[in-house]
This record gives structure tokens, sequence and C-alpha cells, in this order.
């Protein structure tokens, strides 16, 4: 299993220092069904916006 998760989305409640992803799970989707192609084709559902 990955030991960093990167993230680019400052706005995310989520995000760390060094492009770190801080949260505790993270929950990716397929556009497609149970399979993708591409990583456009796929959507971070961890996402919550920092406010």
């Amino acid at each position: 299993m990955a030991q960093d998760v990167l993230c680019e989305v400052k706005n995310c409640k989520f995000w760390a220092n060094g492009n770190k992803c801080a949260a505790d799970s993270i929950y990716v989707v397929s556009h497609k069904g149970k399979e993708a192609s591409t990583s456009t084709e796929t959507d971070c559902k961890t996402f919550e916006p920092e406010f």
C-alpha cells in the first residue's frame, strides 16, 4: 500500500504541506462502472473544500 498519497488540490481540507493528503482513507470512483482506462475517468470522492 502507498506510504504517501500526493495531492495538488490546495483548497481540500485534507491537503497538507508538501502536497500530501492527510485523509485517513481515500475513496476513488470510476465514471465508467467498475473499470477505468485513464486517470481522467476517475474522481476522488474524499475531497472536501477547505473553508
